[in-house]
């Protein structure tokens, strides 16, 4: 596995972004992750251990599919990266079983984790079963509501689901609540956090886990194209794991990283630097910098802010990000799924709703070649679909 050697500064800044804005009561509890995650990726066992179960559990390394169907029609060579394909269905598996190893490696007795579709909480119900620990996931009620499926998962997979019922009852309540609960019992329980953000190290860290993603893409990349890399590379973003991770395997060549927002969650573009659980990114807020709620039809891109490092790159002019609406993300899937037979997640269809319009628009050049990373596949979003297709 390569190690990335770029991370945050001292104070766990990207540039202006990132850092640690916790209670007292917490920075001893991230002190003791960020000392143990560095000692863990540098320890040559801990790869091995992690890497071992990332291909025989996990289903490592996922297929780099081309859409030929889509291709054609499109004028473009699309090729999707399949993160659909690993055990529960999403890339959250990534660093769910990093971030359990290392928890284990801790001494913890006990993941807490937020979720907003429930792909994450699945993962981490998933990991702590495989490793003998126990789970308590903090979820909104409002998604808990179209998310029954998972919510159900993550019950038979012996995690306890907490609803949460304050302000929106949405991924950044969840997010809130799990922090809160987690001052309550840092000795025997680590916060297994779900995407590139909160207090430092978890951006970095998540990133770390994620990379899998973007290295493995490369390789297959450099086979399909016969050592080209693709023009575009394009991903999700709500927090920004996926994204991340894929964007990792591309930062150093001329490939245009394109992060794709809901709309509605847009924080990158319609969003103001600010705090927002425990690290400075940008956030959506009104004027009087309270932050605002995000909407999107995709839980999982149900979020007002973005990890910090996505704000770095945007700074750096290295990454775009762009967004996608419902109904494009709705018109995404089935366009998906009628061309390729693949159902994707909404949270990877607002990617393939960008794609298919800057295809169109010519904003995406003839001939070019597309990677897309298909961060989940479809399965917890049939009850939304049926209702409103």
């Amino acid at each position: 596995m390569q190690i990335d050697v770029r991370e945050p500064s001292k104070l766990g800044r990207f540039g202006d972004y990132g850092g640690r804005f916790v209670p007292e009561s917490l920075v001893p509890a991230c002190e003791e992750v960020e000392a143990a995650f560095r000692a863990a990726w540098q320890d040559p066992v801990f790869h091995s251990e992690l890497d071992r179960v990332l291909k025989v559990y996990a289903g490592r390394p996922t297929a780099l599919t081309p859409a030929w169907r889509l291709s054609e029609e499109l004028g473009i060579t699309l090729l999707l990266k399949r993160e659909d394909l690993t055990h529960t269905g999403s890339h959250k598996i990534n660093n769910v079983l990093g971030q359990a190893l290392l928890a284990k490696r801790m001494g913890k007795t006990r993941l807490i984790a937020e979720t907003g579709a429930g792909q994450h909480g699945v993962a981490t119900a998933t990991a702590a079963a495989l490793l003998g620990l126990e789970t308590t996931v903090f979820m909104g009620e409002k998604d808990m509501e179209r998310q029954q499926l998972n919510v159900f998962r993550m019950r038979m997979l012996g995690a306890e689901v907490v609803p949460v019922t304050a302000g929106s009852r949405t991924l950044k309540d969840a997010c809130s609540e799990a922090l809160r609960h987690w001052v309550t019992c840092t000795e025997d329980s680590y916060y297994c956090l779900g995407s590139v953000m909160g207090p430092h190290p978890y951006p970095w860290m998540v990133r770390e886990f994620q990379r899998v993603i973007g290295d493995e893409a490369r390789t297959q990349c450099a086979a399909e194209l016969r050592a080209a890399t693709p023009d575009y590379v394009v991903a999700c973003v709500g927090g920004g794991s996926n994204a991340a991770g894929t964007f990792a395997g591309f930062v150093d060549t001329p490939a245009r990283l394109i992060g794709v927002e809901a709309e509605g969650g847009a924080a990158m573009t319609f969003g103001q630097p600010g705090v927002l659980h425990g690290f400075r990114s940008m956030v959506l807020q009104d004027e009087h910098g309270q932050v605002t709620e995000a909407h999107s039809i995709s839980a999982g891109l149900d979020y007002p802010g973005i990890g910090p490092e996505h704000a770095h790159l945007a700074d750096l002019g290295r990454a775009r990000y762009v967004t996608a609406n419902d109904k494009e993300v709705l018109a995404a899937v089935r366009k998906l799924a009628a061309s390729e037979g693949i159902l994707c997640a909404l949270e990877s269809a607002h990617a393939v709703a960008w794609v298919l319009r800057a295809a169109a628009s010519g904003e995406i050049e003839p001939g070019s070649t597309v990677l897309l990373t298909l961060s989940g596949r479809g399965d917890k979003d049939m009850a939304t679909l049926m209702e409103l297709t």
